[in-house]
């Protein structure tokens, strides 16, 4: 821009420039809520703002030379934590008021030929004021994500560990979920490619729904933790889009986070063993998966088979169920065959079968179902060393 104002005007500009201050301060106080709730040090952090700029402009429209660019690093003087008490629609306002103030005030100071240059003047500067807000939000914004999606790992990271400490406590209430309840693990498989934007649409698509999430990547696993969830399989579809190829699994809910561990190590097992299920259908709820588990040594899922399928049916019909269960399984001679092994009537057979499966929820008939009863018997039949963790 080239300056051609009179030295008289910018003199009268320059001298007005501590009173400028001033007024824009008064001006702010008058006009936005906002600024008067703020506790009296970040007022005088913004004030100093509000001086700082008209200086700047001040300064600016003092010079003889011409300008391609205007220099408008007015928040140097405020810390960035500011960032974090005064949105950026607080200091859009900050700057319109003080804006407005400048512009009053220059405009009676100028002659009446050099108004309208005066006016154009403080249009430009506020322009790139502006623009010099949009950076300093944008890089704080820009920080504090990676410096939230660092802690949201390392929670992620803590609770498929089981490690419920005072750190991970202070780091959740940190991201926020210092009272999250009903919470949910979900592990999928990692995309190809950049996982930045994967992890973005993760969590666009939780808050969407209204729900919290906690997203990290482990390998070829993504680990999502779902708080307020009142369906975990809904929260599970709506990740599914968003996520490889591959089992995706869903672990039960527990009250709050720092017990979630429980579910993660569920869903983590269950992703591991869902191959041994070619037709498991996606998603599927890490209890779904106990056989396939048990298989590959997850020492919880053995004693869930023991206590939901091996315990009901020794303590049902005084034992006749488990033997009806290991006698259909063993043999596979169907209705018939199973009566003829029993010496009874095949109706006794049916009406036991019917038993299994309200006793335990299982359906022998169900291929699935019956692997995951004949995984307990092989595990019951193997005895204690079975129910000892593989090293």
């Amino acid at each position: 821009m080239s300056t051609t104002s009179s030295p008289d005007t910018r003199t009268r500009v320059a001298r007005a420039a501590g009173d400028l201050g001033a007024a824009a301060v008064r001006q702010m106080e008058a006009d936005h809520e906002w600024f008067r709730a703020l506790s009296a040090e970040n007022r005088s952090w913004v004030g100093l703002v509000a001086q700082a700029g008209i200086s700047s402009f001040v300064q600016w429209f003092e010079a003889d030379d011409d300008r391609t660019a205007v220099t408008a690093d007015v928040f140097g003087t405020a810390p960035r934590e500011l960032t974090r008490s005064i949105s950026l629609a607080q200091t859009l306002d900050l700057i319109r008021t003080v804006i407005g103030v400048v512009e009053r005030e220059t405009a009676t100071l100028a002659t009446p030929a050099e108004a309208r240059e005066a006016r154009e003047a403080v249009l430009r500067y506020s322009r790139e004021v502006a623009f010099a807000a949009a950076e300093v939000y944008a890089e704080a914004a820009e920080a504090r994500g990676a410096w939230d999606a660092r802690l949201e790992s390392l929670v992620v990271d803590a609770v498929i560990r089981g490690e419920a400490d005072d750190s991970m406590q202070s780091r959740a209430a940190a991201l926020g979920w210092g009272s999250v309840t009903d919470v949910a693990v979900v592990v999928g498989s990692t995309p190809r490619g950049a996982t930045g934007p994967v992890l973005d649409e993760l969590h666009r698509t939780a808050r969407r729904a209204g729900l919290q999430l906690l997203v990290a990547i482990h390998g070829p696993r993504v680990v999502c933790i779902g708080g307020h969830v009142t369906d975990p399989m809904t929260l599970a579809r709506s990740l599914d889009p968003h996520l490889a190829d591959g089992p995706l699994v869903v672990g039960p809910t527990v009250p709050h986070l720092f017990a979630a561990g429980r579910s993660a190590r569920a869903a983590v097992s269950g992703h591991t063993a869902a191959p041994a299920w070619p037709g498991a259908p996606r998603p599927v709820h890490a209890d779904d998966l106990l056989g396939e588990r048990a298989l590959i040594g997850d020492l919880p899922a053995r004693n869930a088979l023991a206590a939901r399928i091996l315990r009901p049916l020794q303590e049902s019909s005084g034992g006749a169920l488990l033997e009806t269960a290991a006698a259909w399984l063993d043999d596979g001679l169907g209705v018939e065959g199973t009566a003829r092994t029993l010496i009874v009537h095949p109706n006794t057979v049916r009406y036991r079968l019917g038993g299994i499966e309200r006793a335990t929820g299982y359906d022998l008939t169900d291929p699935h179902d019956a692997q995951t009863v004949r995984t307990a018997l092989a595990l019951h039949r193997l005895g204690p060393a079975a129910r000892v963790a593989p090293r």
